[in-house]
């Protein structure tokens, strides 16, 4: 029997994840990850929920299911086995549950924000693929097509001896609402945080099609990364691996510029 492909399978509330991509956090999370194949985690804070093993689930947090989604979340595991092959079909999206109740409970209207910046909702996939790690060792997950592109753009641009490096790719819905509200918790106003951050929901990041890219030694999304060769190399090359920066100078989006911020399409 072939392994199980790299795969993050995503549901409303809870992520499954392959268990040694994860670091165990007490020795109790660290004797079940050792055992396991899979890892129930919760979207909303990253908590460890339960562990998949050849016996059965074990609980990793007392009460898990309650207050989530959890069914979606065991149909998933029982259909995980079915994911197999090197060319597995595009990813379903997933429904957008409550987001625009959630979005007005950070005092945002999800209509009034999609009308004046052309933004549209953006679903998450059922599964996104593994692309290997970003530059803080965090496994970096992609929409299939996507991280296939990604994999080879890198390199293409080591084969011309230039170093890129992922800073982040997939955010789920929950990640981004949360950034949103640790910014309001600060007191930042909406329009402030809206002039860096897309509305949870509404970021391309969700879609897992794109990602932040920088080059060694250079800080993550700072617009100085223009003036890297990364970047004169991605402006002359990212086209043909079909990635396109987003968020150029005077986007009708009112976006700040983000040199940094590409997502894939198609190649060229």
């Amino acid at each position: 029997m072939r392994a199980l492909p790299r795969l993050l399978i995503n549901t409303a509330d809870i992520e499954l994840w392959p268990a040694d991509l994860l670091r165990a956090r007490d020795s109790h999370d660290q004797r079940a990850l050792a055992l396991a194949r899979w890892v129930l985690r919760r979207k909303s804070d990253g908590r460890y929920l339960a562990a998949a093993l050849d016996q059965g689930l074990v609980e990793l947090l007392p009460r898990w299911q309650a207050g989530l989604a959890a069914d979606a979340a065991l149909r998933a595991l029982a259909s995980a086995p079915v994911l197999r092959g090197e060319r597995l079909p595009r990813a379903h999206a997933l429904p957008v549950h409550g987001l625009e109740a959630r979005l007005a409970g950070l005092g945002l209207d999800a209509d009034a924000y999609a009308g004046r910046t052309g933004l549209a909702l953006v679903a998450e996939p059922a599964w996104l693929a593994f692309a290997g790690h970003d530059r803080h060792a965090r496994p970096l997950w992609l929409e299939r097509d996507a991280a296939l592109a990604w994999q080879r753009m890198q390199a293409a641009a080591r084969d011309d001896d230039i170093w890129l490096e992922s800073v982040s790719g997939y955010r789920s819905h929950a990640y981004q609402l949360g950034i949103f509200a640790r910014k309001r918790a600060r007191g930042l106003h909406v329009q402030d945080i809206l002039a860096v951050n897309a509305a949870p929901g509404f970021s391309e990041h969700h879609s897992g099609q794109a990602l932040d890219i920088s080059a060694p030694g250079e800080p993550s999304a700072e617009e100085s990364f223009e003036h890297t060769t990364a970047f004169v190399w991605l402006q002359e090359h990212a086209a043909t691996h079909g990635f396109a920066m987003s968020y150029p100078r005077d986007n009708p989006h009112g976006i700040v510029y983000e040199p940094w911020h590409w997502r894939y399409r198609a190649a060229a």
